[in-house]
């Protein structure tokens, strides 16, 4: 589902003779190509997504509730409490870029032109919102922060760790854990990374029984091979037998070739993750406080059309739980 929509602010040019005619079609490309890459980002699979009116927004871990307890008969109904674990602050970032249109173009009628450059624009401004989030994503798999266009973006959790690491503390006692492992993708790797997600515990050192239900892998021709050949059948893909494969049609499976661009040279990490979890209690969040808004107008120095785009948007990691990666050379071994 389309999770960010584009607001054309009023222009003063609506009745300008030459570009007059030429707004509401580049308003309608805009718009729809923006409707054709919110359909097919990774950003709304990968965070949770949300929206805010102020200029920050605090994120914080819970834990879970004790549960029901046996009171026999009569007995008094226990009051149940959820306790907050480690909490971080989120504030937003400005994005903005620009497109021209030229007084020349619009005369002599570069129909080809006149659509190439919004949509580029628009193509630029998701682009924009899938590399931050695949910076963010790579910072967490190095323990780095992420650079993106100069900026440093800290990939810690709420924790202060980053959010991929093997000593995650525990708020109110309790063995520290990792969410961070070494080994290499295989079938047998894949079910025991599974196993250890579904044993992650919360502050209080509940069980939560996750689920995890996505793979994302970067955009390389191995994994892609062996992650398809682990979880797309129903047989044993190690054997020629009939061993029933117990990960086959669990997982959906996403190829993120932005990834790429920020791993380092011959990396080739895997996460996991539970997208209900993630849902539910925000491990990867994202936040829209702006959507992108289009202005356009014209500059009287040199009779040009100027379109304006501005958004402000932030992401971030809060609960590790919802994900775990493998393939992390210092990572903890399996």
């Amino acid at each position: 589902m389309p999770q960010n929509n584009v607001i054309f602010q009023k222009s003063g040019d609506e009745n300008n003779s030459v570009f007059g005619k030429s707004l509401e079609p580049i308003r309608m490309l805009i718009e729809r190509r923006a409707e054709a890459f919110e359909q097919k980002s990774a950003v709304g699979s990968l965070f949770k997504m949300g929206k805010s009116a102020s200029f920050a927004e605090k994120i914080t871990t819970m834990t879970s509730m004790e549960g029901f307890l046996p009171v026999g008969e009569g007995g008094e109904y226990p009051t149940d409490t959820m306790r907050e674990g480690y909490s971080k602050v989120l504030e937003f970032e400005t994005w903005k870029d620009r497109f021209i249109i030229t007084r020349e173009l619009v005369e002599d009628s570069k129909s080809i032109d006149l659509q190439h450059k919004p949509s580029a624009f628009t193509a630029g401004y998701y682009r924009a919102r899938e590399k931050f989030a695949a910076a963010l994503y790579a910072g967490a798999i190095a323990g780095a922060p992420a650079s993106v266009g100069g900026k440093s973006f800290a990939v810690t959790g709420a924790d202060g760790l980053p959010v991929f690491s093997g000593e995650h503390p525990s708020l109110y006692g309790g063995a520290a854990q990792s969410n961070r492992y070494a080994c290499a993708f295989s079938a047998d790797n894949l079910g025991k990374l599974e196993t250890k997600m579904q044993n992650f515990r919360d502050e209080r050192g509940n069980i939560l029984a996750l689920a995890p239900d996505t793979i994302v892998i970067p955009n390389d021709w191995q994994l892609k091979r062996d992650v398809f050949a682990a979880v797309g059948a129903d047989k044993d893909p190690a054997t020629a037998n009939n061993g029933f494969n117990y990960t086959f049609g669990r997982y959906r499976i996403i190829v993120w070739p932005y990834l790429n661009a920020f791993l380092a040279p011959g990396a080739a990490p895997w996460i996991i993750l539970d997208s209900e979890y993630n849902t539910q209690y925000g491990g990867a969040v994202w936040l829209d406080r702006i959507p992108l808004t289009v202005r356009s107008w014209v500059d009287n120095t040199c009779d040009n059309c100027v379109w304006n785009g501005r958004a402000r948007f932030m992401a971030g990691f809060n609960d590790w739980r919802f994900a775990a990666a493998g393939g992390i050379p210092d990572g903890t071994e399996l």
